[in-house]
């Protein structure tokens, strides 16, 4: 059965360049035949900042946007964060998505397409991955770093290099690898 992979655009921002780049990532991730892909973008989810009464621990959701995106989550078997770094950090999206809910992300594998100037937005992925593990779930050592991708991005259309199709093929098999380990952990 194929690992369902959620790949979630992380910016929510007017002129975004992650759309681009998550399409061209999920072109690539239908090319392997161990992953379903599962666009999922932030902008779309349209989540308010966290406002639900209690902890999301606890399950108890009230609004129907949280139930959504809670079963948007659940359903996952991994996931793949195409997120800009803002500022050195992840998107405001990006953390309050990921707020909302808490078990629903457990014992599933996170690979990390991250973009920016220089540095590729690998300090925001540094940033997140302190509270993707918080969160229990793996994230991927391997990730793909895309440095200033805006000047990759052509008629809103990225084009990719054979470095980044490389790292693309790395993260896809340590995510297969983790997805398989951890389905034990999520009662799978």
């Amino acid at each position: 059965m194929a690992i369902k992979l959620n790949i979630i655009v992380c910016s929510t921002r007017p002129g975004r360049i992650g759309l681009p780049v998550a399409r061209w990532f999920e072109s690539a991730v239908k090319k392997d035949s161990r992953f379903e892909p599962v666009f999922v973008d932030l902008a779309e989810i349209n989540l308010p900042i966290y406002d639900e009464p209690r902890h999301p621990a606890m399950q108890q959701y009230e609004h129907a946007h949280t139930k959504a995106w809670s079963e948007i989550v659940k359903a996952a078997d991994a996931y793949a964060f195409v997120m800009p770094e803002y500022n050195y950090f992840p998107s405001a999206a990006l953390i309050n998505a990921l707020t909302y809910v808490l078990k629903e992300w457990n014992y599933k594998p996170a690979g990390l397409v991250s973009y920016g100037g220089v540095s590729g937005g690998l300090r925001a992925a540094q940033a997140v991955k302190l509270m993707l593990t918080a969160m229990k779930m793996m994230p991927l050592p391997e990730g793909v770093p895309i440095p200033f991708a805006g000047k990759q991005v052509e008629n809103g259309v990225f084009k990719s290099n054979e470095l980044i199709d490389t790292s693309v093929t790395t993260m896809l098999n340590e995510l297969a690898k983790w997805a398989g380990a951890l389905a034990p952990l999520q009662g799978k």
